[in-house]
């Protein structure tokens, strides 16, 4: 308190968040509704009406692994059965190449363990010829659209088979053929990215959607706010993904959401129907996905899609978690593990058991072995095994101009190894 003339006032204070380090914080999941209880809406359900489904959770497995309520979808066994092979493949290589860095193969890596089923379960959901504007955790997009594994192997080597000529940090792939937009180290840029991707799409009168991806904490940055400016003006064909597993490289979630209950609430701050699903439920992702995509092809505009997942992992082979997060966070998140439970809803039906289980698990890590070993004979940017430097000046210009003709014969004049 402070006195100015005879009267006596408050001074002024900010909020100034502070890690509750080495601690669970409270809240760990927020609203957390039951298995079944959220109502599926029309797609041209007004955002008023659904305003609810930004603060509760829709979930399609319940604890005995038992699919219900109005957002199971209908999805054959099969597919069922590719999505569990989708995840343990994402995350057999992540594995693999966590394993390659320790071994001084690969100098960086950012796995996406514990969030698998967000990935692979929208890509299935969604079609060819879509566009995904993703960060840096959505490995399993490429995966699940078949992506060679040892094309992604020799991006995160940088050697001479890269296709992307080294041009880009490791785990920021890029394939147009697979929707797979330029992951950029910039966060937040790839929002507004794939909000003009869908605008351009509708002007030209396509058939094509856009899904945009950001990580809890980067939607503080101010892009992701125009993108969702544009998206709801507009009413571009797009999704908007908010995947929140918990922590930033060093900080829990609340310091992104700040006053609000979710990060959900601020789709419905700019009129966007906006939901929460369970990142784990496998076919919760799969439906929500879907009747987003649904309500996208039938220009009734974007829908936000807040993921509530757990980072299982590092931010990053340069992090340390141990320093600012409790021990076993993973065992007491209540949404447990995406492979687990999708493991367990096919064998409450009959389809699934655990012989077969470890054979796919066999496979899946004789695929990635072999890819590796594959990547791994063309050596990498640790070994010096990497293209000319030439490849710069490639695929830049349609014509490339006299200047930098130049500098091409020039570099190669002097050796043009890098």
């Amino acid at each position: 308190m402070t006195t100015q003339g005879d009267e006596t006032v408050a001074k002024l204070r900010l909020r100034i968040p502070e890690p509750a380090r080495g601690q669970h914080p409270p809240d760990r999941v927020r609203y957390i509704s039951k298995a079944g209880e959220m109502q599926k809406p029309a797609l041209d359900e007004k955002v008023e009406r659904i305003a609810l489904m930004r603060k509760q959770l829709v979930r399609v497995l319940d604890d005995d692994g038992q699919a219900v309520g109005e957002w199971v979808p209908d999805i054959s066994i099969e597919e069922k059965r590719r999505g569990l092979r989708n995840m343990m493949l994402t995350r057999a290589f992540d594995a693999r190449l966590l394993r390659a860095h320790r071994q001084g193969k690969i100098s960086f890596y950012m796995q996406s363990l514990g969030e698998e089923a967000i990935a692979c379960g929208q890509q299935r959901a969604l079609r060819p010829g879509d566009m995904h504007f993703p960060t840096y955790r959505q490995q399993g997009l490429l995966i699940s659209a078949e992506y060679p594994l040892v094309d992604m192997m020799n991006q995160v080597m940088s050697n001479e088979f890269d296709p992307l000529h080294g041009r880009q940090l490791p785990v920021m792939y890029s394939s147009k053929s697979h929707g797979f937009f330029s992951i950029s180290g910039n966060l937040a840029t790839q929002y507004i990215q794939a909000v003009g991707w869908a605008m351009a799409s509708a002007l030209r009168c396509g058939t094509e959607i856009a899904s945009a991806w950001i990580g809890e904490g980067a939607t503080a940055e101010s892009d992701f706010h125009a993108a969702l400016v544009f998206a709801s003006t507009y009413q571009a064909p797009v999704i908007l993904n908010i995947v929140n597993n918990h922590w930033a490289i060093s900080t829990p979630e609340d310091f992104a959401r700040g006053a609000s209950a979710t990060f959900a609430d601020r789709g419905y701050g700019f009129s966007i129907p906006a939901l929460r699903v369970d990142g784990n439920d496998y076919l919760a992702v799969y439906a929500a996905s879907q009747w987003a995509a649904e309500r996208a092809r039938a220009n009734l505009g974007p829908t936000l899609i807040e993921w509530i997942t757990l980072r299982v992992g590092a931010h990053s082979t340069s992090d340390d978690p141990s320093v600012y997060r409790p021990p076993g966070e993973a065992e007491e998140f209540p949404l447990g593990d995406p492979i687990q439970r999708l493991r367990q809803h096919l064998e409450f039906i009959g389809e699934w058991d655990a012989d077969r289980h470890l054979e796919l698990h066999s496979k899946v890590d004789a695929q990635v072995n072999e890819a590796f070993a594959a990547a791994d004979s063309h050596g990498s940017v640790k070994t010096g095994d990497v293209g000319s430097a030439q490849t710069m000046f490639d695929d830049v210009f349609v014509e490339l101009p006299r200047h930098l003709r130049e500098q091409r014969d020039a570099m190669g004049k002097q050796g043009g190894q890098r």
